[in-house]
Protein backbone atom coordinates (compact mmCIF):
# COMPACT_ATOMS: atom_id res chain seq x y z
CA UNK A 1 0.00 0.00 0.00
CA UNK A 2 1.69 3.21 -1.05
CA UNK A 3 1.91 6.24 1.82
CA UNK A 4 2.06 9.88 0.64
CA UNK A 5 5.81 11.02 2.18
CA UNK A 6 4.87 12.95 5.43
CA UNK A 7 5.20 17.03 5.20
CA UNK A 8 7.78 18.82 7.25
CA UNK A 9 8.84 21.91 8.36
CA UNK A 10 11.17 22.29 5.26
CA UNK A 11 8.52 21.12 2.22
CA UNK A 12 6.29 23.17 0.23
CA UNK A 13 2.94 22.40 -0.64
CA UNK A 14 2.48 21.84 -4.55
CA UNK A 15 1.84 25.35 -5.93
CA UNK A 16 2.93 27.14 -3.39
CA UNK A 17 5.37 29.79 -4.20
CA UNK A 18 8.36 29.09 -1.90
CA UNK A 19 9.81 32.20 0.22
CA UNK A 20 13.05 33.51 -0.22
CA UNK A 21 15.90 31.41 1.94
CA UNK A 22 17.47 34.97 2.43
CA UNK A 23 15.80 38.07 3.29
CA UNK A 24 15.40 40.38 0.02
CA UNK A 25 15.29 43.40 2.46
CA UNK A 26 18.43 42.43 4.03
CA UNK A 27 21.45 44.93 3.31
CA UNK A 28 25.09 43.81 4.18
CA UNK A 29 26.83 46.61 5.92
CA UNK A 30 30.09 47.61 3.95
CA UNK A 31 33.41 47.10 5.93
CA UNK A 32 34.36 50.35 7.90
CA UNK A 33 37.53 51.68 5.92
CA UNK A 34 40.81 51.60 8.31
CA UNK A 35 41.13 54.98 10.22
CA UNK A 36 44.13 56.93 10.02
CA UNK A 37 46.60 57.49 13.00
CA UNK A 38 45.72 60.71 13.68
CA UNK A 39 42.27 61.36 13.42
CA UNK A 40 42.06 57.73 16.15
CA UNK A 41 44.30 59.87 18.49
CA UNK A 42 42.33 62.83 18.02
CA UNK A 43 39.30 61.01 18.55
CA UNK A 44 40.91 59.39 21.53
CA UNK A 45 41.86 62.37 22.75
CA UNK A 46 38.47 63.95 22.77
CA UNK A 47 37.02 60.70 25.14
CA UNK A 48 35.76 58.49 22.31
CA UNK A 49 35.40 55.17 23.87
CA UNK A 50 34.47 53.44 20.62
CA UNK A 51 37.75 54.94 19.11
CA UNK A 52 39.99 54.24 22.05
CA UNK A 53 38.58 50.68 21.83
CA UNK A 54 39.27 50.19 18.29
CA UNK A 55 42.44 51.13 18.82
CA UNK A 56 43.03 48.71 21.45
CA UNK A 57 41.91 45.88 18.82
CA UNK A 58 43.90 47.25 15.82
CA UNK A 59 46.97 47.05 18.99
CA UNK A 60 45.77 43.09 19.81
CA UNK A 61 45.83 42.47 15.71
CA UNK A 62 48.04 40.73 14.06
CA UNK A 63 47.51 41.64 10.76
CA UNK A 64 49.88 44.01 8.93
CA UNK A 65 47.65 46.73 7.73
CA UNK A 66 46.02 46.83 11.49
CA UNK A 67 50.23 46.83 13.64
CA UNK A 68 51.52 49.80 10.49
CA UNK A 69 48.49 52.16 11.82
CA UNK A 70 49.21 50.94 15.14
CA UNK A 71 52.94 51.87 14.88
CA UNK A 72 51.84 55.32 14.03
CA UNK A 73 49.02 55.45 16.64
CA UNK A 74 51.15 54.79 19.30
CA UNK A 75 54.28 56.54 17.77
CA UNK A 76 51.83 60.16 18.20
CA UNK A 77 50.56 58.74 21.51
CA UNK A 78 53.92 58.58 23.35
CA UNK A 79 54.10 62.24 24.00
CA UNK A 80 50.55 62.64 26.07
CA UNK A 81 51.06 59.27 27.47
CA UNK A 82 52.59 58.28 30.90
CA UNK A 83 50.14 60.32 33.46
CA UNK A 84 48.69 58.15 35.01
CA UNK A 85 49.62 55.99 38.21
CA UNK A 86 49.80 51.95 36.78
CA UNK A 87 48.92 49.66 39.24
CA UNK A 88 49.00 45.52 38.93
CA UNK A 89 46.93 43.64 40.74
CA UNK A 90 47.52 39.60 41.22
CA UNK A 91 46.70 36.81 43.38
CA UNK A 92 45.65 32.71 42.85
CA UNK A 93 42.22 32.58 41.37
CA UNK A 94 39.64 32.37 43.48
CA UNK A 95 41.56 35.34 46.06
CA UNK A 96 38.35 37.94 44.98
CA UNK A 97 40.73 40.14 42.60
CA UNK A 98 38.09 41.03 40.39
CA UNK A 99 35.46 41.91 43.73
CA UNK A 100 38.45 43.59 45.63
CA UNK A 101 39.02 45.66 42.25
CA UNK A 102 35.35 46.56 42.04
CA UNK A 103 35.47 48.03 45.56
CA UNK A 104 38.15 49.78 44.76
CA UNK A 105 37.39 51.24 41.59
CA UNK A 106 33.59 52.62 42.97
CA UNK A 107 36.11 54.33 45.87
CA UNK A 108 38.78 56.18 43.16
CA UNK A 109 35.68 57.05 40.66
CA UNK A 110 32.85 57.71 43.35
CA UNK A 111 34.54 59.32 46.44
CA UNK A 112 38.20 60.53 44.84
CA UNK A 113 37.04 61.90 41.40
CA UNK A 114 39.48 59.80 39.49
CA UNK A 115 39.25 58.16 36.09
CA UNK A 116 39.61 54.40 35.99
CA UNK A 117 40.78 51.95 33.54
CA UNK A 118 40.62 48.45 34.19
CA UNK A 119 42.93 45.86 31.68
CA UNK A 120 41.65 42.26 32.87
CA UNK A 121 43.51 39.61 31.32
CA UNK A 122 41.97 36.68 30.68
CA UNK A 123 43.45 32.81 29.49
CA UNK A 124 43.27 31.90 26.67
CA UNK A 125 42.03 28.25 26.23
CA UNK A 126 45.26 25.71 24.55
CA UNK A 127 42.17 23.72 22.93
CA UNK A 128 40.03 26.22 21.46
CA UNK A 129 42.32 29.27 21.37
CA UNK A 130 39.10 31.24 22.86
CA UNK A 131 38.89 33.00 26.03
CA UNK A 132 35.56 33.86 28.11
CA UNK A 133 36.55 37.50 28.29
CA UNK A 134 33.80 38.10 31.09
CA UNK A 135 35.31 40.25 33.87
CA UNK A 136 32.19 43.21 32.91
CA UNK A 137 29.90 40.75 34.29
CA UNK A 138 31.89 40.15 37.24
CA UNK A 139 32.18 43.76 37.86
CA UNK A 140 28.57 45.07 36.67
CA UNK A 141 28.39 48.21 38.49
CA UNK A 142 32.01 49.32 37.54
CA UNK A 143 31.54 48.67 34.03
CA UNK A 144 28.53 51.06 34.03
CA UNK A 145 30.48 54.08 35.44
CA UNK A 146 31.20 56.99 33.07
CA UNK A 147 34.42 57.54 34.65
CA UNK A 148 35.42 54.10 34.22
CA UNK A 149 36.39 51.74 31.36
CA UNK A 150 37.19 47.72 31.70
CA UNK A 151 38.91 46.10 28.44
CA UNK A 152 39.13 42.48 28.73
CA UNK A 153 41.68 41.10 26.81
CA UNK A 154 42.73 37.64 25.69
CA UNK A 155 46.55 36.41 26.92
CA UNK A 156 46.63 34.97 23.31
CA UNK A 157 49.15 32.01 24.94
CA UNK A 158 51.37 34.40 25.63
CA UNK A 159 53.81 33.09 28.23
CA UNK A 160 52.81 34.31 31.85
CA UNK A 161 49.34 35.07 30.97
CA UNK A 162 49.67 38.65 30.28
CA UNK A 163 49.21 40.17 26.60
CA UNK A 164 51.64 41.17 24.51
CA UNK A 165 50.22 44.40 23.96
CA UNK A 166 48.91 45.31 27.66
CA UNK A 167 51.68 48.42 27.67
CA UNK A 168 50.62 49.45 24.41
CA UNK A 169 46.94 50.17 25.74
CA UNK A 170 47.94 51.25 29.23
CA UNK A 171 49.98 53.69 27.22
CA UNK A 172 46.54 54.32 24.64
CA UNK A 173 44.36 54.85 28.23
CA UNK A 174 46.63 57.64 29.22
CA UNK A 175 46.15 59.09 26.34
CA UNK A 176 41.65 58.99 26.93
CA UNK A 177 43.00 60.67 30.19
CA UNK A 178 42.58 57.90 32.73
CA UNK A 179 44.75 58.79 36.05
CA UNK A 180 44.50 55.71 37.33
CA UNK A 181 45.17 51.83 35.64
CA UNK A 182 44.67 48.43 36.79
CA UNK A 183 46.12 45.41 34.76
CA UNK A 184 44.76 42.49 36.70
CA UNK A 185 46.56 39.19 35.92
CA UNK A 186 45.72 36.00 35.62
CA UNK A 187 47.23 34.55 38.61
CA UNK A 188 49.52 32.04 37.36
CA UNK A 189 52.87 31.09 37.80
CA UNK A 190 54.92 33.54 35.89
CA UNK A 191 52.14 36.30 34.97
CA UNK A 192 53.46 38.44 38.02
CA UNK A 193 57.08 38.57 36.95
CA UNK A 194 55.42 40.31 33.36
CA UNK A 195 53.06 42.69 34.81
CA UNK A 196 55.78 43.68 37.45
CA UNK A 197 58.02 45.04 34.39
CA UNK A 198 54.71 47.48 33.52
CA UNK A 199 53.45 49.18 36.71
CA UNK A 200 54.77 51.55 39.43
CA UNK A 201 53.05 49.45 42.09
CA UNK A 202 52.64 45.82 42.43
CA UNK A 203 49.47 44.55 44.75
CA UNK A 204 49.57 41.21 46.10
CA UNK A 205 46.21 39.33 47.35
CA UNK A 206 46.23 36.27 49.43
CA UNK A 207 43.69 33.98 51.44
CA UNK A 208 43.67 33.23 55.06
CA UNK A 209 44.61 29.59 55.28
CA UNK A 210 46.15 28.70 51.80
CA UNK A 211 49.82 28.37 52.52
CA UNK A 212 49.98 31.49 50.52
CA UNK A 213 53.25 33.15 52.73
CA UNK A 214 54.97 29.82 51.76
CA UNK A 215 53.65 30.13 47.97
CA UNK A 216 54.53 34.07 47.35
CA UNK A 217 58.18 33.05 49.01
CA UNK A 218 58.90 29.98 46.85
CA UNK A 219 57.68 31.55 43.17
CA UNK A 220 59.55 35.23 44.47
CA UNK A 221 55.66 37.42 44.49
CA UNK A 222 56.48 38.73 48.09
CA UNK A 223 59.84 40.04 46.99
CA UNK A 224 57.80 42.02 44.25
CA UNK A 225 54.96 43.26 45.85
CA UNK A 226 54.92 46.65 47.12
CA UNK A 227 51.77 46.60 48.90
CA UNK A 228 50.20 43.26 50.59
CA UNK A 229 46.51 42.15 51.71
CA UNK A 230 44.49 39.75 52.93
CA UNK A 231 40.96 39.25 51.46
CA UNK A 232 37.79 38.05 52.50
CA UNK A 233 38.56 39.21 56.39
CA UNK A 234 34.87 39.01 56.98
CA UNK A 235 32.58 36.91 58.99
CA UNK A 236 33.79 33.47 60.74
CA UNK A 237 37.04 33.57 58.21
CA UNK A 238 37.83 36.75 60.21
CA UNK A 239 39.79 35.38 63.02
CA UNK A 240 41.50 33.11 60.24
CA UNK A 241 42.69 36.32 57.97
CA UNK A 242 44.39 37.78 61.12
CA UNK A 243 46.48 34.64 61.82
CA UNK A 244 47.72 34.53 57.98
CA UNK A 245 48.02 38.30 58.28
CA UNK A 246 50.41 37.46 61.22
CA UNK A 247 52.41 34.64 59.22
CA UNK A 248 52.54 36.80 56.16
CA UNK A 249 54.40 39.40 58.00
CA UNK A 250 56.73 36.83 59.53
CA UNK A 251 57.40 35.60 55.99
CA UNK A 252 58.29 39.14 55.36
CA UNK A 253 61.10 39.33 57.59
CA UNK A 254 63.04 36.57 55.96
CA UNK A 255 63.71 38.50 53.04
CA UNK A 256 66.19 40.53 51.84
CA UNK A 257 65.53 43.97 52.87
CA UNK A 258 64.29 46.29 49.85
CA UNK A 259 66.97 48.51 48.01
CA UNK A 260 64.35 51.80 48.46
CA UNK A 261 64.12 50.79 52.40
CA UNK A 262 59.93 50.43 51.36
CA UNK A 263 58.22 47.87 54.14
CA UNK A 264 55.03 46.71 52.95
CA UNK A 265 52.27 46.06 55.55
CA UNK A 266 49.55 43.83 55.09
CA UNK A 267 46.39 45.01 55.28
CA UNK A 268 42.87 42.85 55.86
CA UNK A 269 40.35 43.51 53.37
CA UNK A 270 36.53 42.86 53.02
CA UNK A 271 35.06 43.83 49.41
CA UNK A 272 31.98 42.64 50.71
CA UNK A 273 31.56 44.29 53.65
CA UNK A 274 34.05 47.21 52.37
CA UNK A 275 35.84 47.11 54.89
CA UNK A 276 39.59 47.46 54.26
CA UNK A 277 39.76 49.10 51.10
CA UNK A 278 40.03 52.91 51.92
CA UNK A 279 42.91 51.81 53.93
CA UNK A 280 44.60 49.46 51.34
CA UNK A 281 44.07 52.53 48.14
CA UNK A 282 46.36 55.26 51.24
CA UNK A 283 49.20 52.49 51.34
CA UNK A 284 49.23 52.57 47.36
CA UNK A 285 49.22 56.07 47.62
CA UNK A 286 52.26 56.31 50.39
CA UNK A 287 53.95 53.39 48.03
CA UNK A 288 53.68 56.18 45.00
CA UNK A 289 54.76 59.06 46.74
CA UNK A 290 57.75 57.85 48.36
CA UNK A 291 58.98 56.20 45.03
CA UNK A 292 58.68 59.97 43.67
CA UNK A 293 60.59 61.51 46.40
CA UNK A 294 63.54 58.85 46.65
CA UNK A 295 63.38 58.73 42.77
CA UNK A 296 62.55 55.14 42.72
CA UNK A 297 59.74 55.92 40.21
CA UNK A 298 61.39 57.59 37.54
CA UNK A 299 63.84 54.95 37.56
CA UNK A 300 61.14 52.19 37.47
CA UNK A 301 59.63 53.67 34.49
CA UNK A 302 63.10 54.05 32.67
CA UNK A 303 64.20 50.63 33.51
CA UNK A 304 60.56 49.09 31.95
CA UNK A 305 61.05 51.61 28.99
CA UNK A 306 64.46 49.73 28.40
CA UNK A 307 62.89 46.02 29.06
CA UNK A 308 59.91 46.82 26.65
CA UNK A 309 62.61 47.86 23.70
CA UNK A 310 64.48 44.38 24.07
CA UNK A 311 61.25 42.55 24.33
CA UNK A 312 60.23 43.88 21.07
CA UNK A 313 63.67 43.16 19.67
CA UNK A 314 63.58 40.14 20.60
CA UNK A 315 60.04 38.98 19.64
CA UNK A 316 60.63 40.72 15.92
CA UNK A 317 63.76 38.91 15.52
CA UNK A 318 62.00 35.11 16.23
CA UNK A 319 59.10 36.19 13.76
CA UNK A 320 61.36 37.16 11.25
CA UNK A 321 63.29 34.71 11.49
CA UNK A 322 60.33 31.60 11.50
CA UNK A 323 58.99 33.21 7.93
CA UNK A 324 62.25 32.43 6.06
CA UNK A 325 61.05 29.54 4.03
CA UNK A 326 64.32 27.14 4.31
CA UNK A 327 63.50 27.71 8.84
CA UNK A 328 60.21 27.21 7.81
CA UNK A 329 61.04 23.67 6.20
CA UNK A 330 63.59 22.74 8.29
CA UNK A 331 61.30 23.44 11.16
CA UNK A 332 58.42 20.76 10.16
CA UNK A 333 61.48 18.07 9.46
CA UNK A 334 63.08 18.73 13.11
CA UNK A 335 59.16 18.66 14.76
CA UNK A 336 58.53 15.23 12.66
CA UNK A 337 61.56 13.51 14.06
CA UNK A 338 61.21 14.73 17.53
CA UNK A 339 57.43 13.35 17.25
CA UNK A 340 58.93 9.97 16.22
CA UNK A 341 61.31 9.56 19.28
CA UNK A 342 64.50 9.63 16.64
CA UNK A 343 65.63 13.22 17.70
CA UNK A 344 66.21 14.78 21.11
CA UNK A 345 64.37 18.17 21.28
CA UNK A 346 67.69 20.12 21.77
CA UNK A 347 69.34 18.55 19.39
CA UNK A 348 66.47 19.35 16.61
CA UNK A 349 66.76 22.86 18.15
CA UNK A 350 70.14 23.31 17.33
CA UNK A 351 69.61 21.81 13.61
CA UNK A 352 66.84 24.77 13.05
CA UNK A 353 69.05 27.58 14.58
CA UNK A 354 72.02 26.45 12.43
CA UNK A 355 69.57 27.39 9.37
CA UNK A 356 68.27 30.48 10.85
CA UNK A 357 71.70 31.82 11.24
CA UNK A 358 72.65 30.65 8.14
CA UNK A 359 69.91 32.93 6.61
CA UNK A 360 70.21 36.10 8.61
CA UNK A 361 74.17 35.63 7.78
CA UNK A 362 73.19 35.35 3.88
CA UNK A 363 70.89 38.98 4.71
CA UNK A 364 73.75 40.64 6.10
CA UNK A 365 76.12 39.97 2.91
Amino acid sequence: MHHPPHDSALSVMEGVVPPPSINPHLTLARRKPLPDAATLLTQIRQGDRAALSRAITLVESALPAHRQIAGELLEQALPLSGNAIRIGITGVPGVGKSTLIEALGRLLVETHGHRLAVLAIDPTSTTTRGSILGDKSRMNLLATHPHAYIRPSPTGGSLGGVAHQTRETIQLCEVAGFDVIFVETVGVGQSEVAVHGMVDCFLLLMLAGAGDELQGIKRGVMEMADVLAITKADGENLTRARVARQQVLNALRLLMPREDGWRPDVRLCSALMNTGVAELWEDVQAFIRRARESGAFARRRADQAAAWMQDLIQRALLEGLLEVPDVQVRRREMEAQVRAGVLTPRRAAENVLAVAWKALHTRQE
